[in-house]
């Protein structure tokens, strides 16, 4: 069968406006084809952009918590695109919610995204990865991974349960070649979600006192690049302010 893309694919799952973006145009600087999908929202800007500086990508809107959905768009790229070398994890689902004002709806949505989500996309990608015994897949954590903090009951249960699937996969997946990793980041991301969520953190901080997407990208690249002999499995990063 004839694949559309000769060149190594990276899927980012979870690719929105901010650090998914980013990810996937740091790796298409490398030479790689781009898979990125949301659940919802715009994807024709950033495959545009990754098309423009002179890369490849395919856009899919698909919705990482539904396990068909997952199985088909796997498959697909395995099929049409070309093998997977490198998936992205970076679905997000940081709400802020008082314990006593959080549905039981709203904690399920939350964990689904953050932890089923990534189960079922890490579980249907090293399947493909430990036929060919190579592969690195990689998770977004967050200072919610480590601890948790008023008003992030839901995303702090989600994000630590993302990271024990996380380092269980390490442990389970290293022996057959596959690099899983994990991203703290610890602190908030310059983008116009985290702005709103926490003024008070950007009050008078200067650019390099906040993460920049672009910084925390080329972590996720060094990562991929690292030698089997020296593994990283967790990386936290913060700013030094």
């Amino acid at each position: 069968m004839t694949k559309i893309s000769g060149k190594p694919v990276a899927l980012v799952v979870g690719a929105g406006d901010a650090l998914g973006s980013a990810i996937a145009k740091r790796f298409a600087e490398e030479g790689f084809h781009l898979v990125v999908t949301r659940r919802r929202g715009d994807l024709a800007g950033l495959v545009s952009s990754i098309e423009f500086a002179g890369g490849s990508a395919t856009g899919v809107h698909s919705d990482a918590r539904d396990e068909n959905q997952v199985k088909e768009l796997i498959e697909h790229i395995e099929h049409k695109i070309g093998a997977l070398a490198v998936t992205v994890f970076n679905v997000g689902g940081n709400v802020r919610f008082p314990i006593l004002q959080t549905t039981s709806r709203v904690y399920r949505k939350v964990w689904e995204m953050c932890a089923f989500a990534g189960f079922l996309v890490g579980r249907e990608v090293s399947a493909r990865m430990v036929e060919r015994g190579t592969g690195t897949l990689l998770f977004t954590g967050a200072t919610a991974s480590i601890r948790g903090s008023e008003g992030f009951a839901a995303f702090s249960g989600g994000k630590h349960a993302l990271r024990a699937l996380a380092e269980s996969m390490a442990r389970e997946l290293g022996p057959k070649g596959i690099h899983v990793g994990h991203v703290v980041i610890d602190g908030p991301i310059d983008n116009k979600n985290t702005r709103e969520l926490f003024p008070e953190f950007f009050a008078n901080r200067p650019e390099d006192g906040v993460i920049q997407t672009s910084d925390l990208a080329e972590i996720y690249w060094n990562l991929h690049c690292q030698p089997r002999s020296a593994w990283s499995f967790e990386t936290d990063v913060r700013t030094y302010i």
